[in-house]
């Protein structure tokens, strides 16, 4: 029996060094498609992904550019554009990767929405910051008419902020796992998944404004298809404590207990490393492998040869 695997790409995964055209980002998602055609033989895999730089291009898009006639989409929408965006050029990657090895392996994108609740604490304190920069005073009045709640951002300007709530479903998780049981390479869960909820009395959903942590939701997935492995696919091989100075100190097998006992210490920062390693905790806790390390180092950390691994 092959093991499951979720990998949870970084949206900037695809934009290493700032590409923001399509054939630029397509270019770098032909190193991860190569990635993952040679892991197929041996693994079952689906595929989750940030979209933090795309849908921050499509919002600027959106904004600029609307009229009365062509009103901006909303957020929720903008998310499952970059769905369908990124699903693309990871979809024709991974297709273009077995045709040059001569093989022909399903591939699939799966537009996907993920719950949330609507009275998650994130919504009455936003965070997020998505879209473009403005000045503090054209921020502050597209505030007044548009509802966004609005904050400085690090020095470089105004920017809207949205709530970042925690994933406590994935509607698409029987397609998807019936989709892997029959040996598709599923692309799914994308920036996080569209945030929708769900009423309780007739299951309706409702898509809402917000944005959902990519690692966070990958997980949830993990979870729900019971996925044998997790890993967070970032931009270094190994968790770090101590990170860019000289007693640097790379973690490889670590317990959960141990990284807690890290995290006490504030090693892993809020907007960086400390979802992934939240992440990797909590699947591991439910019983699986959580890794952590960067798409070099991939096929040997699967093994237990590379990366942060995470176990009880």
């Amino acid at each position: 029996m092959k093991k499951r695997v979720v990998l949870a790409l970084g949206g900037n995964a695809l934009q290493k060094n700032g590409e923001a055209t399509a054939e630029a980002q397509k270019k770098i998602a032909t190193k991860v498609g190569e990635t993952i055609a040679s892991l197929a033989d041996k693994y079952e895999i689906i595929v989750a992904h940030g979209n933090g730089p795309q849908v921050g291009n499509i919002l600027i898009h959106e904004e600029s550019a609307a009229t009365d006639k062509a009103p901006a989409m909303p957020l929720e929408t903008a998310v499952a554009m970059s769905q369908g965006q990124i699903g693309y050029w990871l979809t024709q990657a991974i297709n273009n990767a077995f045709a040059k090895l001569g093989k022909h392996k399903k591939v699939a994108t799966v537009i996907s929405q993920v719950v949330v609740d609507k009275n998650d604490p994130a919504f009455k304190n936003p965070t997020k910051p998505i879209g473009q920069f403005y000045p503090e005073k054209q921020a502050k009045a597209l505030a007044k008419v548009t509802g966004w709640a609005v904050k400085e951002d690090a020095g470089r300007g105004w920017r809207r902020v949205v709530a970042s709530p925690k994933p406590i479903d994935i509607v698409e998780k029987r397609t998807i796992l019936e989709l892997v049981k029959d040996g598709v390479i599923v692309i799914a869960a994308g920036g996080g998944g569209i945030p929708v909820t769900r009423t309780k009395v007739l299951k309706r959903l409702k898509g809402i404004d917000a944005v959902i942590d990519k690692d966070y939701a990958a997980e949830k997935l993990a979870e729900e298809v019971k996925a044998n492995i997790f890993v967070s696919v970032t931009a270094v091989p190994n968790v770090y404590i101590k990170y860019g100075t000289p007693d640097q100190t790379a973690l490889q097998n670590v317990t959960i207990t141990e990284l807690h006992n890290y995290k006490k210490y504030n090693y892993f920062k809020t907007g960086s490393m400390l979802p992934k390693v939240d992440a990797a905790i909590k699947f591991a806790e439910s019983g699986g492998t959580g890794i952590i390390t960067d798409i070099e180092h991939l096929s040997e950390a699967l093994q237990g040869k590379a990366g942060t691994i995470i176990r009880k």
